[in-house]
C-alpha cells in the first residue's frame, strides 16, 4: 500500500537545516518542495549537498515560501528569535510544523503557540532528538513506572567550548538580538528538556547564578531548583571549557540512574552496578521520522510543544533569578 506523500518546506538552510533535509529526503514519500533563507550562499549549498534540491524554488523570505508553494508541512531551523513568528505564520497557513530548539524565546510566546496548536489540531514538534535515544527512553520508563519510588535528587552537567566557538567566532548564537540568550538557551536547552522529560515533573522554583564573561549572552549558569514532587535539582552549564562533557545522575528512593556517554549506569537496591550499553537499548528513530509518521497518523509526536513550554519556563526563571540574585518561582 503506497504511503501518503508529504510535501515539506524548509525555513532555514544552514548546516543544521541541511542535516534535516537529508533525514527527510530519506523517508519514503517525502518531497522537499521549497526553501527559504536570507543567505543566497546557504541556499546554494543546500542544492550542492542535496542534488534533489538543486532546482527547488528558493526564497529570501519565509512569507514568500508560504504564499507561493503548496505544502503540507514546514521544518524551521533558523536563529531562535525568529521561531515564534515563523511557527505562527505556518500554523496560520494550516501547515504542520517541526521546529528546532529552543521552540521560542519567552513563556508568553510558548503559551500562544500551544493555544494555536490546540485550536488548529495540527502536528507540532520540537526537534529534541534525545527523546528518541535508548538511554533516555529507558530511564524515563523506569522513573515513570513508580517502582523505584520518588525522585529525590538530580544533577545535570554540560560543558563545552561554547565561549570560544560562538563568542570567539562571532556567530549569531552569541548575539542577544538573534539568540535571545546564551548556552543555557542553546545546547543547554537539550539538557533542561531531557531532565524534565525523564523525571516527568515540573520545577516549581529556582535559585540561579550566571556569568556572561563579558559577552552579550550567558556563558556560565548554575541552577538549584525543586521539583513539584519535592526532589532537588542542580544544573550546571559550563560554556567556557576546553572539553565536551555531559553527565546526568538521578537518585530515587530505591535506585540510582546515571547517563554516562550513551550508556546507562544503574544501581537498584544496593551497591551493585549494572551498565546497560546504549547500543543495546531500543532507539525510536529521529524527530524527522517521527514528525512525518505523526502527520500520517501512525505515531504520536514525541517532543510536543508542551516540552518547549516547560523548557522556556525554567530558562526564563533561571535568567530572572540570576539577574535579581534571589529565588524565583517557575510559573505553573
Amino acid at each position: 500500500m503506497p504511503v501518503k506523500g508529504i510535501r515539506v518546506g524548509m525555513i532555514g538552510s544552514g548546516g543544521n537545516a541541511r542535516h534535516h533535509m537529508g533525514q527527510l529526503l530519506s523517508i519514503e514519500g517525502v518531497e522537499i518542495v521549497g526553501l527559504a533563507d536570507p543567505s543566497v550562499d546557504m541556499l546554494k549549498q543546500a542544492g550542492k549537498d542535496h542534488p534533489k534540491l538543486a532546482k527547488a524554488p528558493c526564497f529570501e523570505n519565509h512569507k514568500d515560501l508560504l504564499s507561493q508553494v503548496e505544502m503540507d508541512a514546514v521544518l524551521i531551523s533558523t536563529p531562535h528569535v525568529f521561531h515564534y513568528d515563523q511557527i505562527m505564520d505556518c500554523l496560520g497557513k494550516g501547515l504542520h510544523v517541526l521546529c528546532e530548539k529552543p521552540m521560542v524565546c519567552t513563556t508568553e510566546q510558548a503559551l500562544a503557540v500551544l493555544a494555536e496548536v490546540k485550536k488548529t489540531g495540527l502536528v507540532m514538534g520540537v526537534s529534541y532528538q534525545r527523546h528518541f535515544q535508548g538511554a533516555y527512553r529507558y530511564i524515563r520508563e523506569q522513573l515513570q513506572s513508580g517502582k523505584h519510588g520518588k525522585v529525590n535528587f538530580v544533577t545535570a552537567l554540560q560543558s563545552q567550548n561554547w565561549f570560544t566557538s560562538q563568542v570567539g567566532g562571532k556567530t549569531w548564537r552569541s548575539k542577544m538580538a538573534y539568540a535571545c540568550g546564551g548556552q543555557l538557551n542553546d545546547s543547554g536547552s537539550h539538557l533542561l528538556d531531557i531532565v524534565l522529560w525523564m523525571v516527568g515533573e515540573p520545577v516549581k522554583g529556582v535559585f540561579a547564578a550566571g556569568n556572561n564573561l563579558g559577552a552579550e549572552v550567558d556563558i556560565l549558569t548554575a541552577i538549584t531548583g525543586e521539583f513539584a514532587g519535592g526532589g532537588l535539582l542542580n544544573i550546571s552549564i559550563v560554556g567556557h571549557s576546553v572539553n565536551w562533557l555531559e553527565d546526568i545522575t538521578i537518585w530515587c528512593d530505591k535506585a540510582t540512574f546515571a547517563v554516562r556517554g550513551a550508556d546507562v549506569h544503574e544501581w537498584v537496591g544496593g551497591e551493585e552496578r549494572v551498565i546497560r550499553a546504549g547500543a543495546d537499548l531500543p532507539n525510536m528513530g529521529s524527530p524527522d521520522v517521527n514528525f512525518i509518521a505523526a502527520i500520517r497518523g501512525t505515531e504520536q509526536i514525541q517532543a510536543p510543544p508542551e516540552c518547549g513550554l516547560a523548557v522556556i519556563k525554567l530558562t526564563e526563571a533561571a535568567w530572572q533569578s540570576a539577574e535579581k540574585g534571589c529565588p524565583v518561582v517557575v510559573p505553573e
